[in-house]
């Protein structure tokens, strides 16, 4: 590229940097976006997980009418486990390990079923069955909060029978009936009567925004960074090139010329031979 003309090789560097900042753009509102996802979020969780709970049907009078705006809110439901459609979310990043949560389908009054996530257990590392506390017997009124169903894994992952790859709650229907509530599930936080023994409670969610708005900046600055580099380029080879372009006999006036060492005058040999003659008479 050193032998093409300098205005090619310039553009080409120009070129690279608006494609560099285009690049650290789209980023850096990749970023913004999520930033702004994070705090919808959050804002659902400081609202809602406090406040006082209500009946389901306040929030939802069928099975797929659910408000995202209603997530992690607190309800009181009423209704008997279906304890032989219990399901165990696998994978799940409870207590420092792979956990499992335990999704026991919960058949209200009023005939709709609500998939209830009672908490974790630890898996069994030594092999067998994992030890999963049952549900109480009977009506049972629960206090759960409201989450969204989880989507499939992308990849097609599966799960062994009687385990979910995710919260999926299409994927509990398809075994409880099309009286189940869908779009939503239920983490449980209370449960009465309750029982002697219950799986571990779900730690309740951070309010965190996240280092994205961090990030975006970061992206915006590496695109001025492009410019600042190119433009640093583009003046080194400016500054040589000023040096081909200047007329040497200009640059020899003002510079100081080497002093020469005067030389020895050689003496003629016959006028040395004549002066020795003379000495010796």
């Amino acid at each position: 590229m050193r032998t093409w003309p300098r205005s090619a090789r310039w553009s080409i560097y120009v070129l690279v940097a608006i494609l560099f900042a285009i690049a650290c753009a789209i980023l850096s509102s990749w970023q913004f976006a999520r930033g702004e996802l994070r705090d919808a979020s959050n804002a659902l969780i400081t609202n809602n997980y406090d406040a006082d709970p209500v009946p389901l049907s306040e929030l939802m009078s069928g099975t797929d009418d659910f408000d995202p705006g209603d997530e992690w809110h607190p309800v009181v439901v009423t209704g008997e486990y279906l304890a032989d459609d219990q399901l165990l979310a696998r994978n799940r990043p409870e207590g420092g390990t792979s956990a499992y949560e335990v999704i026991v389908p919960l058949q209200l009054d009023d005939g709709r079923i609500l998939a209830i996530d009672r908490g974790w257990v630890p898996p069994a590392y030594e092999g067998g069955a994992e030890a999963v506390p049952a549900p109480p017997t009977g009506e049972v009124t629960v206090t759960a909060r409201l989450r969204a169903s989880e989507a499939l894994p992308t990849s097609g992952r599966t799960a062994p029978e009687g385990q979910l790859p995710m919260i999926h709650v299409p994927s509990v229907a398809a075994q409880t009936g099309e009286q189940t509530i869908t779009p939503v599930y239920a983490i449980m936080s209370s449960e009465e009567p309750a029982p002697d023994e219950r799986p571990n409670p779900l730690a309740a969610p951070e309010v965190d925004p996240g280092p994205h708005l961090s990030y975006a900046v970061q992206w915006i600055l590496f695109a001025i960074m492009g410019f600042a580099f190119i433009g640093y380029m583009i003046r080194t080879e400016m500054v040589p090139a000023r040096g081909d372009d200047e007329d040497p006999d200009d640059l020899d006036e003002d510079r100081p010329r080497p002093q020469r060492r005067p030389r020895r005058k050689r003496r003629d040999r016959d006028a040395e031979e004549e002066d020795a003659i003379l000495d010796r008479l």
